[in-house]
């Protein structure tokens, strides 16, 4: 049998398997809780991930109904770990992919007067703190990761509270900057100003 082509999505439910979260359910809350604040996956394409996984090989499943409810739970077999570190250790670009609406309109904000600019840049500033905030709630659960031996789960988190937390403080102080210029040149930048609690 021809090996199965796996595009990003399986490769995520492989290694939330490889993580503990054993059914669909399991896979969607975990996601939920992780990846989805740096990838997208929507809940539908678990399941499909999850058959076409275990008809590869790479998953082994049993039924395993909770009452009248069915409920099918995997294990990722030898074949499938090997998979997963096959995919992590490829040499192959990762590119960066960022969409975020709040950003393209921070980037047009001099069509704004100054009073609409700062309101912008409070909204964006509000929205991070508030995602700041929700990663620091469930970092109890990556600690117990890191417990159990699961260390990059926190790293990650780590890296995405700090990425909010620098643009907390960053737009604390814009518009407050003058771009740098040579000894003697004139600055044609905007006048320092700080603009507390914009």
């Amino acid at each position: 049998m021809p090996a199965a082509v796996l595009n990003p999505s399986d490769y995520v439910v492989l290694g939330m398997v490889g993580l503990g979260a054993r059914s669909g359910y399991e896979i969607k809350r975990t996601v939920e809780l992780s990846i989805r604040f740096f990838w997208t996956i929507s809940p539908a394409q678990v399941y499909p991930s999850l058959a076409k996984l275990e008809r590869a090989g790479l998953l082994t499943g049993r039924n395993e109904p909770q009452g009248n409810r069915p409920r099918r739970v995997y294990e990722r077999t030898e074949e499938g770990a090997r998979a997963l570190r096959d995919w992590l250790t490829r040499s192959a670009a990762m590119p960066f992919e960022l969409r975020d609406i709040a950003m393209v309109k921070l980037f047009f904000a001099d069509a704004l007067d100054a009073a609409d600019a700062h309101r912008l840049l409070a909204q964006v500033r509000s929205r991070s703190e508030e995602r700041a905030a929700t990663l620091q709630a469930i970092r109890p659960e990556a600690e117990e990761a890191a417990r159990a031996g699961n260390y990059y789960p926190l790293l990650t988190l780590e890296m995405g509270i700090a990425y909010h937390e620098a643009i907390v403080n960053l737009s604390r102080h814009l518009p407050g900057f003058r771009i740098a210029t040579p000894t003697g040149a004139r600055s044609t930048g905007p006048t320092p100003q700080h603009i507390p609690n914009a």
